[in-house]
């Protein structure tokens, strides 16, 4: 029998040994290196970029026959270089390919070619990622390569940041009276210390209205964190001293009062969302060691503290469509954002990219839409976009949250006192919706059902319209003259609403996107064309917008939503002194919208956006992209990671930044350089009726970089 076991165990390990040399196998014995050779490249705005090849395997590595896809933010510049070329593919994948004639490569050998980029590459997000080798023989799979790495950067045409100048900048900063610095962040309205300590230990009891008794159980659970166990919860008045008392009392809104002293805890306030925040401002007085040790008591310095926001809409808005993000992960950033008092998750769930979210009347849309990796028709999974990679079904590029893992999310948000606001990305950014749809088409017209394969298409399949996007997709937004886009949006609408309901979560307003959609779009369709002609209040294809997003906002009205979007929902197209033009659209300034603006950069011509819109009488999330936008690089380094498209965002950005007079302290253009001191001469300033229209702000995380749980922590932290 012993012998038989060896025997067994031997066999195992052969079969996991080959099992492994098989998977080894399947990677290119190919060593593939980038490096920047330098930024302005013959004085032009473009990145002069080095690839070398190497063959590091036994054969000879074939001179034809092959291609290598890659993603980049940056847009190569079709070039042939050394027996190679470089061209676009789609949206932000390219692709090298050897011509005819090129030499193969034996052991050892390597091909080095040179290509342009449009634009500086400041980091390694700006360097090919997510690459890969395509046979020409067989194109429908990928291979990784056995080695892919970046050089290092050492270009002498850009002044990065030292470590010497960040000690520079804050070398000033008087660091003799910790006392001042706030324990509480935001900081309350008001708090006054007091004397004495409060004890608190695993056997102090909560005693609670009955209004309160969620959050009091909330509290419970972060004891358990605390010292191991819950803390124990009573409903009605405390037969003792050195309690927890929840109080309701006729403080309005998220407003609150917290009194520690030696006596025990009391946390007055009117409402459920009150209470919640003076919970969070007593754990925001909890020593950071005891949350990780677990001790068995902890003194709280006795204070009095009044406080209520600002703002009532306080916001996160987070990208899962482009990388996305495990349940545990959007738990976890829902903790931190309860910590910092945010009440609302931005949920950007779809994009050219992804769609995240299970629907019931559309598997189609996660099983294909949710899906990155080769091959590139976009058939049964959408392109190897952000880095993906040849494999789909891999974190984080694939990946979705089922019906259920949802709800469990809705209901952990409205716990925290956070509302999720879906955002459904129409008309433009819609490619995974497109293709998911394309593909039910495909599968209703095979069974030669025609009208049910046209009942939810999303593209004209005549449009010969010609475009490119920011990110450079040129398929991406739907056909808004199309009945079946409406049908399509009116049922994804009802399916989210009945998550909503049956996580029993707050829903008032939906994301409707309406951003970035490109210049040629509709021109080429003959369903635009034929709209145009029939409808009088329709002149050319500019007018569509205001028509789509008219029709959009009956569906969501018709359910009691409201329309939330980006600030182009607000704007419409015109021409001056023959030019293009964008300006502010007043036909829609009275319908209730909510528009999330973001283009507030310096230099652009849209520096007063934000205020345009608020006194033109929209409702206005300040969303800037010159302070929060926590994916931008924390600064001009080659190891920081993220874009820099607009600007950098380091530490004192966000906490600077004046919601009604930013034009007083912005400090720095899109390159990081010193804003000039005429920046703002012409620009509108808020009026005070537009000050009623700023109804909060937001901090933004979009996913292009984010490859992990912890590089998102990073860029939010």
């Amino acid at each position: 029998m012993r012998s038989l076991l060896v025997l067994v165990l031997v066999w195992l390990c052969s079969v996991m040994a080959l099992a492994q040399k098989k998977s080894a196998d399947t990677k290119i014995p190919v060593e593939l290196q980038w490096r920047l050779v330098t930024n302005n490249h013959q004085n032009e705005f473009k990145a002069l970029n080095e690839i070398t090849i190497r063959n590091i395997g036994k054969s000879v590595f074939p001179g034809t026959g092959w291609s290598i896809y890659f993603s980049c933010g940056r847009e190569a510049v079709p070039t042939q270089s050394n027996g190679m070329a470089v061209e676009h593919v789609n949206g932000d994948i390219f692709r090298f390919y050897p011509l005819a004639g090129n030499r193969d490569l034996k052991k050892g050998e390597a091909l080095v070619f040179e290509y342009n980029t449009i634009g500086n590459s400041l980091n390694h997000s700006a360097a090919p990622n997510g690459i890969y080798l395509v046979w020409d023989k067989d194109s429908s799979k990928g291979y990784e390569l056995a080695s892919v790495t970046h050089g290092s950067f050492s270009d002498t045409t850009v002044q990065y940041r030292s470590p010497a100048d960040l000690y520079n900048k804050y070398a000033s900063a008087s660091w003799s009276d910790l006392s001042n610095l706030p324990t509480i962040v935001p900081s309350p309205v008001k708090m006054q210390a007091g004397t004495g300590f409060f004890s608190f230990d695993a056997q102090t009891l909560v005693f609670t209205d009955p209004a309160f008794m969620a959050e009091a159980n909330y509290l419970a659970k972060q004891g358990a964190a605390l010292f191991g166990k819950p803390l124990m919860v009573s409903a009605g008045s405390p037969d003792r001293e050195g309690a927890i008392r929840l109080v309701k009392n006729d403080l309005s809104g998220e407003a609150y009062e917290l009194s520690i002293s030696s006596n025990g805890v009391v946390i007055s306030a009117g409402t459920g969302a009150g209470i919640f925040y003076g919970i969070q401002s007593l754990q925001a007085l909890v020593p950071a060691v005891q949350w990780k040790n677990k001790s068995g008591g902890i003194q709280l310095p006795a204070l009095q503290i009044s406080d209520a926001p600002r703002f009532g809409f306080r916001a996160l808005m987070l990208d899962i469509a482009r990388n996305f993000q495990p349940k545990a992960e959007l738990m976890r950033i829902l903790d931190l954002m309860s910590l910092y008092k945010l009440n609302s998750l931005h949920l950007h769930f779809n994009d050219d990219e992804g769609w995240r979210i299970e629907m019931a009347s559309f598997p189609e849309l996660t099983q294909i839409g949710s899906q990155r990796g080769h091959p590139l028709d976009s058939k049964n999974n959408l392109p190897a976009s952000y880095g993906a990679g040849p494999t789909p079904g891999k974190l984080p590029a694939s990946g979705y949250y089922s019906r259920q893992d949802f709800i469990e999310i809705l209901r952990y948000a409205k716990e925290r006192h956070i509302q999720i606001i879906p955002e459904i990305e129409t008309p433009g950014h819609a490619r995974a919706a497109i293709k998911s749809m394309d593909a039910r088409y495909r599968k209703y017209m095979a069974e030669g059902n025609r009208e049910e394969a046209l009942r939810y298409l999303l593209r004209d399949t005549m449009d010969q319209s010609k475009y490119s996007t920011a990110q450079y997709w040129t398929d991406n937004v739907m056909c808004v003259a199309l009945p079946s886009v409406y049908n399509f949006i009116e049922r994804v609408v009802d399916d989210i609403v009945e998550l909503y309901r049956e996580a029993d979560a707050p829903l008032t307003t939906i994301h409707m996107g309406g951003d970035e959609v490109p210049a040629g779009v509709w021109e080429g369709s003959p369903a635009c064309t034929e709209l145009i002609a029939k409808d009088p209040t329709l002149d050319n294809v500019d007018d569509l917008w205001f028509y789509y997003f008219t029709r959009v906002q009956k569906i969501l009205s018709d359910r009691k939503l409201e329309l939330s979007g980006w600030e182009e929902v607000g704007m419409r197209k015109t021409k001056l002194d023959g030019q293009p033009k964008m300006i502010v659209n007043p036909r829609l300034a009275n319908e209730g919208y909510r528009l999330h603006v973001w283009n507030n950069m310096v230099g652009w011509g849209n520096e007063d956006l934000p205020y345009r819109l608020a006194n033109a009488g929209y409702k206005v999330v300040l969303s800037p992209v010159s302070n929060n936008y926590f994916d931008m690089a924390y600064l001009r380094s080659p190891e920081e990671p993220g874009y820099y498209w607009g600007g950098f965002t380091d530490v004192d950005k966000p906490f600077y930044f004046i919601p009604y007079d930013y034009f007083r302290n912005t400090k720095e253009d899109a390159r990081g350089n010193a804003v000039k001191p005429d920046a703002f001469v012409g620009k509108d300033r808020l009026t005070d009726f537009g000050k009623t229209n700023i109804i909060g702000l937001q901090g933004l995380v979009w996913a292009e970089t984010i490859r992990s749980e912890a590089n998102l922590e990073y860029m939010l932290l």
